[in-house]
């Protein structure tokens, strides 16, 4: 298995996606702390597989001293202890009603100035910071809560609710500070949302405060809803996540099948088909994905209504199955992102 150029190829259509995403309907979502994130996110899973932090630093390329300081660089700010860099500027800015570009360079000197300044960037492409004027005459100012509110009110929030839904389905039994960590959302807008998905009994809560868990046991967002695409996006891209990572693990179910081996059961096959117009098998490929929604969505729902009458085990396996189709056109010279 030539693993650094699988990798690398990974790296590349993940990319491909999220500047799609981050695009998307003429939105320009900021970016500023996305190179950060992956490092701090790989570095944690790297540890939760038992990865030590020497190792996990020569496959970075990185001396362990320096990978380390890196690590506390960017989980927490050098200036304001216990916080990270990002919620320090915010809280100081919100403390003060103007300040100055070089203030707030002086009172984070001891963290990198680069660093300051994708904090500042993303704070004021997200809403949450306003910038005026340019250069060393640049200052900031933290939106106030009424602003923030109004805002929210403008976006209506779309896709927000679906989104922490289908976090909670694959993620859950969560709680709210482990949804909150994933980051790119307000506090006070994950919060509603997770109360009215709590009201409407999409999900569950047990507990109460800190301690509180959330869960739920169904996720379903309608062909042809006009929100829930990010929570599409996720579930999907997720979905065919775990089935790698099983594949790689060499996982198989524990529930078995009469006249099916377990390795027909974890997996998945990828198909392309050549077409044109008047092509006689052009109506059999696309269909295709149509009779696999129609189908599955009737054993779903078989399955469900069995479930809620006999009651779920203590111990159960979850088997997601997925499908995606899509078409492109190809001509001479072309290249495949």
């Amino acid at each position: 298995m030539s693993v650094p150029l699988l990798v690398a190829a990974l790296v590349r259509q993940t990319t491909v996606l999220i500047a799609q995403v981050a695009t998307s309907g003429g939105v320009r979502a900021p970016l500023a702390q996305v190179a950060d994130q992956v490092f701090l996110d790989l570095v944690r899973e790297l540890e939760r597989q038992g990865v030590s932090r020497k190792v996990s630093a020569d496959m970075f390329g990185m001396g362990l001293r320096s990978f380390l300081r890196r690590i506390q660089r960017l989980g927490e700010s050098s200036t304001e202890r216990g916080q990270s860099l990002w919620e320090a500027v915010l809280g100081f800015l919100r403390q003060n009603s103007v300040v100055t570009r070089a203030r707030v360079f002086q009172r984070f000197s001891r963290d990198e100035e680069v660093q300051v300044k994708s904090v500042l960037y993303d704070l004021s492409q997200s809403g949450l910071v306003f910038a005026s004027g340019v250069g060393s005459d640049l200052v900031y100012r933290a939106a106030t809560e009424d602003e923030l509110q109004s805002m929210r009110q403008v976006s209506h929030g779309e896709g927000l609710e679906e989104l922490v839904w289908a976090l909670v389905y694959r993620m859950g039994p969560a709680t709210r500070d482990e949804l909150f960590a994933l980051g790119g959302v307000a506090a006070a807008d994950l919060d509603q949302a997770l109360l009215r998905l709590t009201q409407s009994r999409r999900i569950s809560q047990v507990g109460n405060g800190a301690a509180a868990r959330f869960s739920t046991s169904t996720f379903v967002v309608s062909k042809g809803e006009t929100v829930g695409f990010e929570a599409a996006v996720f579930d999907h891209y997720q979905a065919m996540v775990q089935t790698f990572c099983c594949r790689l693990r060499g996982e198989t179910p524990e529930v078995t099948v009469e006249n099916l081996a377990p390795e027909e059961t974890v997996g998945g096959s990828t198909y392309s088909f050549d077409l044109w117009q008047g092509h006689p098998f052009a109506a059999q490929v696309l269909e295709t994905l149509a009779k696999y929604r129609k189908s599955m969505s009737a054993l779903r729902s078989q399955v469900e209504a069995y479930n809620e009458q006999v009651g779920l085990p203590a111990r159960f396996e979850q088997v997601t199955s997925y499908a995606g189709q899509c078409s492109i056109v190809r001509e001479p010279g072309d290249s495949t992102p």
